[in-house]
């Protein structure tokens, strides 16, 4: 199939979701300019695509389609973003650019960049719970059921621990088990929980819904793995931060510990083992097959 393609028909998707979403003003302006600025600032928008991809993966209905959980997805973004401007921040990682632009504080300063992710992730949940989408052929417990899984992933136990053990191991000597801590929920675990969220809301099978979750561990910590590489061997005109950050701020990752090459198979074998846990899902599984393929081409 045409990856490129399906990506870009999805992120449009998407994306024209999300410039709807904040035709409403909020108030005041700047809140509004802030949060919008990060979330329209030219993402790849993969785990909402990856949620829409689960969702078609396990739709029992060929008239089923990707846009019927346009919000749900879109609020993984949301939440995403949020975690981005919160990243950059002096405090956190102290980044000037991200996705090739000036970050949140540098243009609107620390403040309004910290109530920004605020926004963000709470405007998330109340996407999440809002009883005005066309939700008839989702169950309540499927909605609840999301709701709960994307809490998890995103905070304490999941994406937030991650950035904490993060910080937290800033000049330590890396060691292998601290390592696959801080990727697996700085990372994996909000990508894991996008390809979970789209199985549930298709009401999927327990079996299913365990091989989605291999997926998405392995894509997730191997998108994190890539990108590792990347802040090594990357361009800073094409990965749209700063090359050398980990290094400069002595982040324990993939490369640091094992070596390029090594980090490189590594990433090869969690792609592998993404695509092998999909072995008894059908053609409609295809995008996810091939997102995972693309894991390894990708330059930014």
């Amino acid at each position: 199939m045409d990856i490129k393609a399906y990506l870009k028909e999805k992120k449009t998707l998407i994306d024209s979701f999300l410039e709807s979403y904040f035709s409403t003003p909020i108030n005041p302006r700047t809140l509004q300019d802030s949060m919008t600025y990060s979330l329209s600032a030219g993402g790849k928008r993969i785990r909402p695509v990856l949620c829409l991809a689960a969702y078609e993966a396990c739709a029992k209905d060929n008239k089923v389609k990707a846009g019927d959980i346009i919000p749900y997805a879109s609020a993984l973004e949301f939440i995403h973003t949020y975690s981005l401007i919160h990243d950059d921040l002096p405090a956190m990682d102290n980044d000037d650019l991200r996705r090739g632009k000036p970050t949140n504080h540098k243009v609107f300063g620390e403040g309004m960049a910290i109530l920004a992710g605020d926004g963000l992730l709470t405007e998330a949940f109340y996407l999440l719970s809002n009883n005005t989408h066309n939700v008839s052929h989702f169950s309540p417990y499927a909605i609840l059921k999301v709701i709960r899984e994307i809490a998890m992933a995103a905070g304490a136990h999941g994406m937030v621990g991650g950035q904490a053990q993060d910080l937290l191991s800033e000049d330590a000597e890396p060691d292998a088990e601290t390592l696959s801590f801080i990727h697996s929920h700085k990372t994996a675990a909000l990508i894991t929980v996008s390809v979970r969220s789209g199985g549930i809301l298709a009401n999927c099978s327990d079996h299913e819904l365990f091989r989605l979750t291999k997926y998405g561990e392995n894509i997730g910590l191997a998108f994190q793995v890539i990108d590792d590489i990347l802040d090594v061997e990357g361009e800073t005109e094409v990965i749209g931060k700063s090359k050398g950050s980990d290094e400069k701020k002595k982040k324990m990752t993939y490369p640091r510990l094992y070596g390029i090459d090594k980090s490189r198979e590594k990433a090869k074998e969690l792609i592998n083992g993404a695509i092998n846990s999909l072995e008894t899902f059908d053609e409609k599984a295809e995008p996810l097959r091939a997102i995972a393929r693309y894991m390894l081409e990708r330059k930014s």
